[in-house]
């Protein structure tokens, strides 16, 4: 994957790590208490960070020192 291939995809996945934050404030505002579905969504945001990690990663060269 080029550079700008990566630095798009970050852009994408940083914005869906916000929006499932805002969703999930919205789910505990509303008070619904569905466990599981706010479960879901912070499973979700993590793998994404995870990912974001590993395509920052791969923007930093290697040195080797």
């Amino acid at each position: 994957m080029e550079d700008a291939q990566i630095v798009k995809r970050l852009d994408a996945l940083r914005t869906e790590h916000r929006d499932l934050d805002s969703a999930i404030d919205a789910l505990r505002l509303m008070g619904s208490g569905d466990q599981l579905q706010i479960a879901r969504l912070k499973k979700r945001k993590l793998a994404l960070r995870d990912e974001i990690a590993m395509l920052e990663d791969q923007l930093i060269p290697d040195i080797i020192a």
